[in-house]
């Protein structure tokens, strides 16, 4: 019989957080905070609601954006209430039932997953917009974009489940203080006692599907595209869809950057103080520099909130060129 098979899952469990830091600090981190959180989900509500209610905007790259923000908008509310609240606790950590736990782990890989992949339908969007234009309306049709939604979203659920059961099967024989900001995977699992092999191993096979692959599909596209921006049209048109790529590109480098900084590696190599830290930038920066990267330079967004805010007719997308 196993050595650990007296053990079970704690009664509950303690998310840390910065609980040991001053009073002062964590007040200055939450007074810092709460506007970035308020405008993350202003903004991803912003481009979502564009995408809904401007026709013009009804094309299969402002689909995509705007299912891209409403899975940030969700992503957000798993992660930062609980966060913010850690910085007005008194010391010693939440306390969440394991059920919570493993509810906001299994949320939050399948909304990061999820956007991971809707990153890459999105490269392949620009891909065949650009290098495929003849074909491109019969290819991307609004039943391929929905299927593509659905598959993105299911697949990664399912993922998130699979793991999440696994990594909540093992005994915990290390207490039940997880120290993070919430139930991030490393974090739970370095409390979990016996072989850990098989979920390290699920672990990083999760981090190759929703990583590495969509990573190189969105620079192979881009590559594409870019060659083929250089070779052909005025220089007008190839600077409106150079800025295009150039945007999909940043969001791109900043998500994908973050989370392999975070998961591709092994237990062994973490340090959980770092990750902590290195969550700070990932669940409050990142979000908010997709709709300030989205929409700044974005004439197609300016122009449907223009009509939207002066209660106009929507019209077509004006192809304007970029200042």
């Amino acid at each position: 019989m196993s050595p650990w098979a007296n053990w079970t899952t704690p009664q509950e469990f303690v998310i840390l957080g910065f609980s040991g830091w001053p009073q002062w600090l964590r007040a200055l981190l939450f007074a810092l905070l709460l506007p970035l959180y308020v405008a993350t989900l202003a903004g991803n509500l912003l481009i979502l609601g564009l995408a809904v209610v401007d026709p013009a905007l009804h094309t299969p790259m402002y689909f995509f954006l705007g299912a891209l923000s409403a899975v940030e908008v969700a992503y957000t509310l798993v992660l930062t209430p609980r966060m913010l609240a850690g910085f007005l606790l008194p010391p010693g950590g939440q306390k969440v039932a394991p059920s919570t736990c493993a509810a906001q782990m299994g949320l939050f890989v399948a909304l990061g997953g999820s956007e991971c992949l809707l990153l890459a339908a999105m490269a392949l969007d620009r891909y065949l917009a650009i290098c495929r234009p003849l074909y491109y309306p019969q290819l991307m049709t609004t039943r391929l974009c929905w299927c593509l939604l659905a598959s993105c979203c299911a697949g990664d659920f399912i993922l998130a489940f699979g793991l999440t059961t696994a990594i909540f099967q093992l005994p915990f024989c290390r207490g039940g203080v997880v120290n993070h900001v919430f139930c991030d995977l490393p974090a739970v699992l370095v409390l979990a006692c016996g072989n850990r092999d098989l979920q390290e191993h699920v672990l990083l096979a999760a981090c190759l599907l929703l990583l590495v692959l969509p990573l190189a599909l969105i620079l192979l596209s881009y590559t594409r595209v870019l060659l083929i921006i250089l070779g052909v049209g005025g220089a007008a048109g190839r600077r409106k869809a150079f800025h295009t790529v150039a945007s999909h590109l940043t969001v791109a480098v900043l998500h994908y950057g973050c989370a392999t900084a975070m998961y591709a590696r092994p237990l062994s190599s973490r340090s959980l103080e770092e990750d902590k830290l290195v969550s700070l930038i990932y669940i409050n920066l990142t979000p908010l520099l997709y709709p300030a990267i989205y929409t700044l330079r974005n004439r197609d967004m300016q122009g449907a909130l223009q009509r939207v805010v002066s209660h106009g007719a929507p019209g077509t997308i004006h192809q304007t060129e970029d200042n």
